[in-house]
């Protein structure tokens, strides 16, 4: 007995090894695991794996196995190094992403027998779950067959009354489903279909008469799927024009093959969708690289201009508009630089920061501060609202950076955020001179209109002891999003 515990804590660390991304201390936990569970397989009179996660594969890989003493095994063969799926043991992967105990009363196993089962995660040091635990007990067949000995039959009338129709006429399960379901007596030869499945098979046989006819003959290519050896299979497969989940499913009775239920998904239009939501994702993106590039062009014609001579009283201007094409392009390159494609969203909280620092490190002859609070809050909002939001920030600490401190003067300018379930309030303030009497300008023209038409909000400077302080709020609309907000909303008006 102990060479064999030796044998398959040996099997496991090679395993773990060749297929997952496991470390040298976390095999070690794995390893004594497996030691003791010889001794918990005799006790509970259960079957014990050890299952762990794939590298580059979400399925899961059996590393270890103990088997009880007893006259009628539930497994014939070792399953260890046998692929492990989560459409037929959901509980292995539950444990493992939610690290907690499951239990499933009557699961379906790799073999395709019916068992009690009880997962339990196994951790490391680092509280990681680095594997998973398996506890599995036949259920006997008098429970699973409601007291019938009879041996199941394989026909096609018993069929149809459990997968098609009822002896009401009622349409059942597999009827209403959109799965196909196939089944084949132990020659291949089809007894049963659903209407799905009569569906399929006329499209890619063009045959109208299969029944009692073997099932390769006219989908010769599901031959790959009864070459399998295993008794539960999945097999992705992909045709000229289809795209296929095949779940197979042996039937035996005594050991022997009584028939093979074939489940096939169409995921066809389902991938279609995908690739148009790809090539929608690329198009934006690229969308977004030549806006991004347009406005760098504007930005250099700008400079190029600027730098062949313009009057001076000029200058200001064109310094200006070029602080409102960086704006607009920041939108653009933070959603460039998002990790998902598909984002469209922009982070506020970065692009308020790169618009004022930049602003404030181009006056060269001031030293200023800036300070960005957030309150905790994570704010994303959509492009569209990003540069109207960009615009805004640029026009407001402008203002401040050129009017509020004189020549070598030392200052602060503080951008914050607060929110409660409705709105939004964004403050920009300075403790510089302050303002004795507002006067129009472009900027403050191109903030008024941005937050009353882009933002539906409102806009004014509040009165303070010393500086500026402009306060913007705004209804939160459906497509902003604020993770980790402090209710904290306390407007000074």
């Amino acid at each position: 007995m102990e060479w064999k515990i030796l044998l398959s804590i040996s099997q496991l660390e090679d395993l773990c090894v060749s297929s997952t991304n496991l470390t040298k201390e976390d095999i070690d936990v794995l390893k004594k695991t497996a030691s003791t569970l010889q001794i918990y397989a005799d006790l509970s009179e259960s079957y014990m794996f050890i299952d762990c996660k794939m590298k580059h594969s979400e399925n899961a890989i059996v590393v270890a196995e103990a088997f009880p003493t007893t006259s009628n095994p539930l497994y014939e063969n070792s399953v260890v190094g046998k692929i492990v799926f989560e459409s037929f043991e959901p509980g292995v992967f539950y444990s493992y992403r939610k690290g907690k105990k499951s239990a499933i009363r009557k699961a379906l196993t790799q073999e395709g027998k019916s068992v009690e089962q009880s997962v339990m995660p196994i951790s490391n040091g680092a509280d990681e779950v680095i594997g998973v635990i398996i506890q599995e007990k036949e259920i006997p067949s008098f429970l699973m067959l409601n007291n019938d000995s009879q041996s199941f039959s394989l026909n096609s009338q018993s069929f149809e009354e459990v997968l098609g129709e009822n002896n009401r006429g009622l349409p059942l399960v597999s009827d209403l489903l959109m799965e196909i379901f196939l089944l084949t007596d132990a020659e291949n030869r089809l007894v049963y279909v659903n209407p799905v499945g009569v569906q399929f098979i006329v499209e890619m046989s063009k045959e109208e008469k299969f029944k009692d006819k073997n099932l390769l003959d006219f989908l010769p290519f599901l031959q790959p799927v009864f070459e399998q050896e295993e008794d539960v299979f999945v097999f992705e497969l992909t045709l000229d024009h289809k795209n296929l989940v095949v779940k197979k499913v042996r039937l035996r009775e005594k050991g022997k093959i009584k028939g093979t239920l074939l489940i096939i998904q169409d995921l066809t239009e389902l991938r279609m969708k995908e690739k148009e939501l790809m090539m929608k994702s690329l198009v934006i993106q690229e969308i977004h690289h030549r806006v991004k590039n347009n406005l760098q062009t504007i930005a250099s014609l700008i400079r190029l201009q600027m730098r062949k001579g313009i009057p001076l009283e000029s200058k200001v201007y064109f310094e200006d508009t070029l602080n409102r094409v960086f704006s607009i392009s920041t939108v653009y390159e933070l959603i460039l630089a998002n990790e998902n494609v598909d984002q469209d969203d922009v982070d506020i909280i970065k692009l308020v920061e790169k618009i004022a620092s930049t602003i404030i490190v181009n006056e060269n002859d001031k030293k200023i501060r800036l300070q960005i609070v957030t309150n905790g809050n994570k704010i994303l909002f959509p492009s569209k609202k990003a540069v109207s939001i960009s615009l805004i920030i640029n026009e407001l600490v402008q203002n401040s950076v050129k009017h509020a401190f004189p020549v070598n003067d030392v200052g602060e300018i503080i951008v914050s955020f607060s929110s409660d379930e409705k709105n939004l309030e964004l403050q920009i303030s300075d403790n510089g001179v302050g303002i004795k009497k507002l006067k129009p300008s472009l900027g403050l023209e191109i903030v008024e209109n941005l937050v009353q038409h882009d933002l539906n909000g409102e806009f004014q400077y509040l009165p303070t002891r010393r500086g500026t302080l402009a306060a913007i709020q705004f209804p939160i609309s459906p497509e902003v999003i604020i993770d980790y907000e402090k209710k904290d909303f306390n407007s000074r008006r």
